[in-house]
C-alpha cells in the first residue's frame, strides 16, 4: 500500500465512526419518530360517553300533611247483655252473620209474665164494664163520688200493671239494637243468665271512625273537614277519610289532641281495631315533580342535580320541598321531561358526555 493510500485509509476511519454513533441517537429524538404516537385504544376511551342511569322528571299527585298513627274504631258497638233473670229458650241468630235493627236474637223464658199478664187484662175487661156503669149511676146522682173514684182508680191500677208486665216481657226479648254483624255467643240454649250477662257483642262495620292524635301546636289549623290518608297492615292500597270531630281538650299527659275521621266501609274491608298509620293532609298538588332522593347533590349553597342535555351532563340547581323515603319534590330548578341522573355522581364534571343506559 503506497503512502498517499495510508493517508485517506486513516482519514476516512473517524468519520465512519462518527456517523455509527450518533446517526441512530438522531433518528430516535426527531418528531417525526413513530415511537412517540399515541396509542389508538387511549384516544378511543378518552373520548368514550360516561355510562349512567336516569329518571325522566315528570308531573303527579303529591299529598303533604301530618303524619301519625291511629285505631280503627266501629260505627257502633255494643255488648248484648240480658236485663231479665231466666233460662234461654231460643237463640235466633248465627254466629259472625248480619242482623238488622229490631231482629229478635234470644229469647228468655216469660211464662210467668205472661199468665200474671194474662190475668191483669181480665181484670181490666171487669173494671172497663164497671167503670162505665159507676159513670151512668153517677151522672143521674145514683152512686157517690167517692164510689166512682175508687173504680176509677183500680182501673187505672190494673192498666199500669199491664203496661209492667209487658215492659217485663220485652226485656226476656235480646233485640239488635242497630243493624250489624253480630259476633260469637256466650249463652247457651237453656242456660240460666242474669241480668247483666253478656250474650253476644253487635258492630256496625259499614262505616268505621279513624281516631288519632296529633300535636297541639297544629290546633290553630282548620282540622274540621280535613281530609285524611290511612294505610293498613295487609293492604297494599291508601284508604280516605274525613275529619269530622276534633276533641275539645287537649291531653295534659301527651300533649296532643284527638280526632276522629269517618271511613265509608262499604265492602268491609277494613276491621274496627286495627292499627291505622295516618296522615292528615294540609296540602296538596296535582302537578308536582318528584325525582329519586340519590339525585339530589348536596351542596354548601343549596342542592343541585345533573341533568342531560345535548348527551352531556350539566349540573343545575334546585329548591326542594316534601321529601319521603325515595322521592323528593323539586319546586324549581328542573321541568317535566327532563332526563335526571341517578348513578355515577362523582365522576361526573360539567360537559363530560353519558350515555343513559337506564330510564326509570
Amino acid at each position: 500500500m503506497s503512502k498517499k493510500t495510508k493517508v485517506i485509509t486513516f482519514s476516512i476511519l473517524p468519520v465512519l465512526l462518527l456517523i455509527i454513533i450518533f446517526v441512530p441517537r438522531w433518528l430516535q429524538s426527531s418528531p417525526d419518530s413513530d415511537t412517540t404516537a399515541k396509542p389508538p385504544q387511549a384516544v378511543t376511551s378518552r373520548n368514550a360517553a360516561l355510562p349512567v342511569n336516569g329518571y325522566i322528571a315528570h308531573t303527579s299527585h303529591l299529598s303533604n300533611g301530618i303524619h301519625a298513627v291511629g285505631s280503627l274504631v266501629a260505627n257502633e258497638e255494643v255488648d248484648l247483655t240480658s236485663e231479665a233473670a231466666g233460662k234461654v229458650i231460643a237463640i235466633n241468630f248465627r254466629e259472625g252473620s248480619h242482623v238488622k235493627k229490631g231482629d229478635l236474637l234470644v229469647k228468655i223464658n216469660d211464662d210467668d209474665l205472661v199468665a200474671q199478664l194474662e190475668r191483669a187484662q181480665y181484670q181490666l175487661k171487669l173494671l172497663t164494664e164497671q167503670l162505665e156503669r159507676q159513670r151512668i149511676l153517677l151522672e143521674k146522682d145514683a152512686v157517690s163520688r167517692e164510689s166512682f173514684d175508687k173504680v176509677q182508680t183500680d182501673y187505672n191500677m190494673v192498666a199500669a200493671d199491664i203496661s209492667l208486665y209487658k215492659a217485663r216481657i220485652e226485656k226476656t226479648e235480646i233485640r239488635a239494637s242497630f243493624s250489624g254483624v253480630v259476633g260469637f255467643r256466650y249463652v247457651s240454649d237453656g242456660s240460666f243468665v242474669q241480668p247483666g250477662t253478656k250474650v253476644a257483642r253487635l258492630v256496625d262495620n259499614l262505616s268505621l271512625k279513624v281516631e288519632f292524635s296529633i300535636p297541639e301546636k297544629y290546633v290553630s289549623l282548620p282540622l274540621l273537614g280535613s281530609n285524611v290518608a290511612f294505610e293498613v297492615e295487609g293492604f297494599t292500597q291508601t284508604f280516605r277519610a274525613k275529619v269530622y270531630a276534633v276533641d275539645p281538650k287537649v291531653d295534659t299527659k301527651t300533649r296532643t289532641i284527638a280526632l276522629r275521621a269517618h271511613h265509608e266501609n262499604a265492602n268491609e274491608l277494613l276491621l274496627p281495631g286495627m292499627f291505622a298509620s295516618v296522615m292528615l293532609i294540609t296540602s296538596q298538588s296535582e302537578n308536582a315533580i318528584q325525582i329519586p332522593t340519590e339525585a339530589v347533590v348536596p351542596e354548601m349553597n343549596g342542592k343541585s342535580v345533573w341533568v342531560v342535555r345535548n348527551g352531556t351532563a350539566v349540573t343545575t340547581p334546585i329548591n326542594t320541598g316534601v321529601r319521603s323515603d325515595a322521592m323528593i319534590e323539586v319546586l324549581s330548578g328542573i321541568a317535566a321531561g327532563d332526563t335526571v341522573i341517578t348513578t355515577g355522581l362523582m365522576q361526573l364534571r360539567p360537559g363530560v358526555a353519558v350515555h343513559v343506559q337506564q330510564v326509570n
